[in-house]
């Protein structure tokens, strides 16, 4: 079964060892909005999503759910 972006979201997180205010900070959020992006009750925008991709050598494709191979195929984040 296909994961949703909330539940890939705080399991990329938490396999880091960050907290939501740690990811809140690379992402230039507060926890609080990590927090509510985790449980599903606020979204994230498209230049976000890339960062999130980019940060965790994910594809955006594996955050939504619409696969299940997390492949990567980019630079590493710096």
């Amino acid at each position: 079964m296909e994961l949703l972006f909330k539940e890939r979201l705080c399991q990329l997180r938490k396999a880091r060892g960050l907290s939501q205010k740690q990811l809140g900070e690379v992402l230039g959020l507060t926890n609080h909005a990590v927090s509510m992006m985790e449980a599903g009750e606020r979204g994230t925008t498209m230049e976000k999503l890339a960062v999130l991709a980019e940060y965790f050598q994910v594809s955006t494709d594996y955050l939504l759910g619409v696969t299940d191979d997390p492949a990567w195929r980019g630079e590493p984040f710096e």
